[in-house]
């Protein structure tokens, strides 16, 4: 909502004009008038950028050099009233609002024909959406910028508002979780909600736009909690899932090692039983473990065999033995990112995952969904590059125009858009076709477009994060100010090329899972 300014008293053009001193200093911008006479000392560009639009109308230079943001955060202070005959014209987006900026939301959200979303994919993602921009948002920035993590009160607001539930996708621990009172956001029953409301929690929480604190919001449950939600023992399972959906307790998921990325097999923690069969013991070392540093539960791939065949997966609780220490990563410290250390940690057998022996399948069984969500993350934050881009043309002049009436920057924008609406419609051709499948079948037909996807996705981010740069210059390798979001992309996009499995071993796999069904008798 526009800021309201405090006394609604009309002044007119040249009423404003004769406040242009040091010591009596009105600008205007966008039709509101504000006393920056005591402020200009404090103003971080300098106070002579305000001596030299004293009593003018400074939208342009304002918007030229400042976010929306500001202007929200600050104009109350300082407004004193409107210019007579003048409308605002530039729009305050309240919580919840779908942008009309071209492109900027999926065309089924634009109000263009879709065959995959309906009326409560629209509640779903209003709801959400204003959760996101109000309970989370606010402080995003700053928290990401200190590199401090999300705190177990805004976990358990995201518990309460069914995020963390949502964001697990459909299953029956939506219903488990709505008879132990919780709500999924905008009424959505357990019944009707499907991949398309996930896809959508995972889009709106990647708007949000800081990485490293996004990634404290859960990143690391969502791969982390479906081994316990599947392959946990009953009661294991139900009361781990009730602590983390409630956001009680955070679980992250505990598979690479120094030694051992994309090849899991090559993992080297063991977990040995005791003498009395009542325990593992666990020794070994974990890296590069999202949310690790904060988590109280991991669920952890040890070995227990030799090959293949030796690997298992534990339900690790936070306590004697168990080591995190944080690591510098390109993005903020506030994703928790850990190196783990096991020493002799004591695991009750009940907390084996599947079976001995069969850790591998546990794995491997959440892999495509892995990936599935990297891509709707990143997808989503380069439409939100593409946003700001679009807007940023429309506001920034070089050679006395408008960026956007250059065709160097139309040619980009057009080539970003047209990338990013490609690997959108794929992936929502995918989500489509999980709806229809049950996991037997999307195992099989679906791993390998999956991986095909990500790569394609990911290869676009690359382009995306180059483009966008050229777009914003200087300010896109400036953490701060106007052209803060696309500094952030380009410093933290190659994650998604890496985590859940590399670009060289997606474009293997999906090669590989198209060769199964390749027709033999099939020649030029």
């Amino acid at each position: 909502m526009p800021p309201a300014p405090k006394q609604k008293q009309e002044y007119t053009l040249e009423q404003v004009q004769s406040h242009n001193s040091e010591e009596d200093l009105w600008i205007i911008i966008d039709g509101r008038v504000y006393d920056m006479t005591k402020f200009a000392q404090f103003h971080p560009g300098g106070a002579t950028v305000l001596y030299d639009v004293a009593g003018k109308d400074a939208t342009e230079q304002f918007y030229g050099l400042h976010r929306q943001s500001v202007l929200v955060k600050y104009g109350p202070k300082y407004e004193i009233g409107t210019v007579k005959g003048q409308t605002p014209k530039v729009e305050f987006p309240s919580p919840g609002t779908i942008s009309k900026v071209p492109y900027a939301e999926a065309s089924g959200f634009q109000g263009l024909p879709t065959p995959y979303y309906k009326e409560s994919h629209l509640k779903f993602r209003e709801a959400v959406r204003t959760f996101c921009e109000t309970q989370l948002e606010k402080d995003a920035w700053t928290l990401d910028e200190a590199g401090e993590y999300a705190s177990t009160e805004t976990w358990e607001k995201m518990g309460q508002f069914g995020l963390l539930a949502s964001r697990i996708g459909p299953g029956p621990h939506l219903h488990a979780f709505c008879k132990m009172g919780g709500k999924l956001p905008g009424g959505i029953k357990p019944e009707e909600f499907d991949y398309f409301h996930e896809m959508i929690a995972h889009e709106e929480v990647s708007k949000i736009a800081t990485p490293g604190y996004v990634d404290s919001l859960g990143s690391g449950m969502v791969i982390g909690l479906p081994p316990v939600l599947y392959f946990g023992k009953p009661a294991i399972r139900d009361r781990v899932v009730a602590e983390v959906l409630s956001g009680k307790k955070r679980i992250c998921l505990a598979i690479t090692e120094a030694g051992a990325g994309s090849d899991v097999a090559a993992i080297t923690t063991t977990a040995k039983l005791s003498e009395d069969g009542k325990h593992y013991i666990v020794n070994g070392t974990k890296k590069w473990i999202t949310n690790g540093a904060f988590c109280d539960y991991f669920s952890t791939a040890v070995r227990t065999g030799k090959g293949h065949a030796g690997i298992s997966m534990l339900l690790i609780e936070r306590g004697d033995g168990l080591e995190t220490e944080g690591i510098k990563t390109s993005y903020s410290p506030s994703a928790g990112t850990a190196y783990i250390t096991y020493e002799n940690v004591k695991v009750p057998v009940e907390n084996l995952l599947g079976k001995e022996g069969q850790g591998f399948q546990v794995i491997m069984f959440n892999f495509n969904h892995e990936r599935w969500f990297i891509v709707a993350g990143i997808t989503r934050a380069m439409r939100l590059v593409n946003e700001e881009c679009f807007k940023w043309a429309h506001q920034r002049k070089v050679f006395g125009k408008m960026l956007i009436e250059q065709p160097v920057i139309r040619q980009k924008l057009a080539k970003m858009i047209s990338e990013v609406e490609a690997v959108h419609a794929w992936l929502e051709l995918i989500t489509h076709q999980m709806n229809n499948m049950d996991y037997k079948e999307a195992a099989l037909k679906l791993a390998g477009p999956i991986a095909l996807l990500k790569l394609r996705c990911t290869r676009v981010a690359h382009d995306v994060s180059d483009d966008s740069c050229q777009i914003f210059g200087g300010r896109a390798i400036t953490r701060t100010g106007m052209g803060r979001v696309i500094e952030g992309f380009q410093r933290t996009y190659k994650f998604a090329a890496i985590l859940g499995g590399s670009e060289e071993i997606m474009a293997d796999l999906g090669v590989r899972q198209a060769m199964r069904v390749f027709p033999i008798h099939s020649k030029l």
